[in-house]
């Protein structure tokens, strides 16, 4: 099992899109995959799923249909994590649904990160229990429908929840836009990844339980994904390309603390891809409750429509192949 977040701690740079396009294209290339959604705003679930069937999972009297009612348990302090509930979405797709409760955990994760370290056996092994929650949610996600990939989206922050949701990662893919923005999330993210990464090593090397799965918090980053925003009056092209030139010595820099190599002709090799706003595929999209890069004629996707359709499956093609590349994922 391979488990890559799409993760960035400014919001509106397109997780959620890239997570679902991504888990959906998995699918069609043969790796069978789980889409976490690790998101208190649950947008990745929303994406997936019928709103009726949101409404059964959100106001239904159950109290383990999403990640909430995983870890209930661990925020009730009566017991360890349920096993994670499914929903199917393809052959070779699942979903783990995220859920706006899950918000409440943040204390209670927050609490165990100092917890790992402490004296006493009892305490410590709380921390590694509640630390690990998501990482061991999405083992048993993996196993139960056999899935070589978990992809994990989260929320844009760098708080406690994300730090727990990092933590249990391998790897990490940085979506970003080409903006002032952008940048400044970059110079904090690195820092804060490699932050996260020593304590959980160090709480590693301490009082672990030998019994209890634990993640080993690589948190590697393999590259970032550009994606081209739809250009506004007020933002000509040269501004873009301006902020977008310098995303590359940023990310060296700050994600992989080393300088950016001379230029050459292959480029940025961290890149791992540049993506057009389709922005008219999107409200068809919505529409149909289906991936940009499956619309149909029956969808309305017709004349310039059904050009971008097949230019859309064609780049996220390809940025599935790259990430798989990086991360060892056979296909």
């Amino acid at each position: 099992m391979k488990v890559v977040a799409l993760f960035n701690n400014k919001g509106g740079v397109g997780k959620t899109t890239l997570v679902y396009h991504l888990s959906w294209m998995y699918q069609l290339l043969g790796v069978p995959v789980v889409a976490f959604d690790l998101d208190p705003q649950a947008n990745l679930t929303a994406a997936f799923l019928p709103e009726e069937r949101l409404d059964e999972l959100w106001l239904g009297e159950g109290d383990a249909s999403t990640i909430a009612g995983v870890v209930q348990p661990l925020l009730d302090r009566l017991g360890d994590i349920r096993d994670p509930p499914l929903e199917a979405i393809a052959s070779q797709l699942a979903l783990l649904p995220g859920d706006l409760a899950l918000s409440a955990f943040e204390d209670r994760v927050a609490e165990a990160w100092p917890r790992c370290l402490d004296d006493k056996p009892a305490e410590a092994r709380d921390g590694f229990r509640v630390t690990s929650a998501f990482y061991r949610a999405a083992e048993r996600a993996a196993r139960a429908c056999r899935a070589e990939l978990v992809l994990v989206d989260v929320g844009p922050s760098l708080g406690s929840l994300n730090r727990a949701a990092l933590v249990a990662c391998d790897y990490v893919v940085v979506p970003l836009g080409a903006d002032l923005y952008s940048l400044v999330g970059l110079r904090n993210l690195g820092p804060t990844l490699e932050s996260w990464r020593k304590g959980w090593k160090t709480r590693l090397s301490g009082q672990a339980p030998p019994d209890l799965a634990l993640p080993g918090g690589e948190m590697k980053p393999i590259g970032y994904v550009i994606l081209q925003h739809a250009v506004r009056r007020d933002r000509p092209v040269k501004a873009y390309q301006r902020w977008a030139e310098r995303i590359p010595a940023v990310y060296h820099e700050k994600i992989l603390g080393s300088p950016l190599p001379a230029p050459n002709n292959g480029g940025d090799p961290h890149q791992l891809a540049s993506l057009k706003h389709y922005r008219s595929l999107m409200p068809l999209a919505q529409d149909a409750h289906k991936p940009m890069f499956l619309l149909t004629a029956a969808d309305g996707a017709i004349g310039g429509h059904a050009e971008a359709v097949s230019d859309c499956f064609r780049d996220f093609k390809q940025l599935a192949l790259r990430i798989a590349d990086s991360t060892g994922i056979s296909r």
